[in-house]
């Protein structure tokens, strides 16, 4: 099988079901975003090494149901029952997650600056492609009501996960909290 097909010259492309849509189809966008992090988080979980073991396990279990939503979004509706769900549980264990990665952190109490370390850095990165990712799940869900809302919820939890791994990273490696300080204006 070839990796290429011709067939997306046009700017079309086919749903799981052979529906072919516009490659700027909301629920494109959707998948393709959601594509975009499963892609940014396997690197974070590949620059992870050895002493973050706990870590990289949540990050495979991650990857597999950002695969799940993705296939979620790319189908046509008849297939989606026949899918890997994303169940109410999937979402508890993301806060199980973020709950046992803030144990021991500093209450947070100011806005923070993404930077400090590498790995926190790209944990941020990470949240921001989630939050696109959940932006477009919720436009195309507006037009495809069959969107499982497990999959929108899923995504918000997963944005919230990412910037407690920024933090727990940050704290492991003892990498400074940045705080943001809003400058004063000196002109007024």
């Amino acid at each position: 099988m070839k990796i290429y097909t011709r067939t997306g010259d046009r700017g079309t492309t086919s749903l799981a079901g052979g529906t072919r849509a516009p490659k700027n189809d909301p629920r494109i966008e959707a998948y393709g975003t959601v594509d975009e992090l499963t892609a940014h988080t396997g690197y974070l979980h590949d620059m992870l090494d050895d002493r973050h073991s706990e870590q990289k396990a949540q990050l495979e279990q991650i990857l597999d149901r950002l695969m799940s939503c993705a296939s979620l979004l790319a189908s046509e509706d008849t297939l989606m029952p026949k899918l890997p769900q994303i169940r109410p549980e999937d979402i508890e264990q993301l806060e199980t997650h973020i709950d046992r990665l803030q144990d021991g952190l500093p209450e947070l109490r100011h806005f923070t600056l993404p930077c400090g370390h590498p790995l926190l850095s790209y944990s941020h990165i990470c949240r921001t492609v989630c939050r696109r990712a959940e932006r477009r799940t919720v436009s195309a869900a507006d037009l495809y009501p069959t969107v499982p809302e497990t999959v929108r919820r899923y995504l918000n939890r997963l944005s919230d996960y990412f910037y407690a791994l920024g933090r727990r990273l940050g704290h492991d490696l003892g990498a400074e909290e940045l705080r943001w300080e809003p400058q004063k204006d000196s002109r007024r």
